[in-house]
C-alpha cells in the first residue's frame, strides 16, 4: 500500500505534503508525490518546480520514508489523480484544499471535491491554517 499526495503549487501544498509524509511514516508505507499538469511548460501554474519536489523527496528520505515523484500530463486533473490512486493501490490519498465561493465552484468546478467524492480509498483533505 502507499500514500499518494496530489500536489499542485498552491498555498496548501506544503501543509498537504507534511500531512502526507506523516501519514506515510505512521503507516509504514511509501509516498508518491503526484504532480498533474495540463502541459509540461514551466509556465503552467500546476507544474511544480523540480526544486520543490526534490526537497520533498529529501525530507521524506531523512525521516525514513521512501518517496518518489510522478508527473502526469492530463487534461483532467481529478481523473488523473484518481487513476494514479488506483494504479498505486493507495491506502490514502492526500489533497490540499482552499476555500472557494459558491460562484467560483459553479464556474470553475472543484477538482478536490470530485476527488473526495469519487476516490475508492480514504482521502485526507488538508487546508492552510489561517
Amino acid at each position: 500500500m502507499t500514500v499518494v499526495l496530489a500536489h499542485s503549487p498552491a498555498p496548501s501544498a506544503d501543509a498537504a505534503f507534511r500531512s502526507a509524509l506523516e501519514q506515510a511514516r505512521m503507516r509504514g508505507t511509501d509516498l508518491v508525490v503526484l504532480n498533474v499538469s495540463s502541459t509540461d511548460a514551466l509556465a503552467d501554474p500546476t507544474h511544480a518546480p523540480d526544486a520543490t519536489l526534490e526537497r520533498y523527496v529529501a525530507e521524506a528520505s531523512a525521516l525514513g520514508v521512501a518517496a518518489r515523484v510522478e508527473r502526469v500530463l492530463a487534461s483532467d486533473a481529478a481523473d488523473a489523480v484518481l487513476e494514479a490512486a488506483e494504479r498505486h493501490v493507495a491506502e490514502l490519498l492526500v489533497v490540499g484544499i482552499r476555500h472557494r465561493s459558491p460562484v467560483g465552484k459553479l464556474l470553475m468546478g472543484s477538482t478536490a471535491q470530485r476527488i473526495l467524492l469519487a476516490a475508492t480509498c480514504d482521502v485526507l483533505a488538508v487546508k492552510v491554517k489561517r
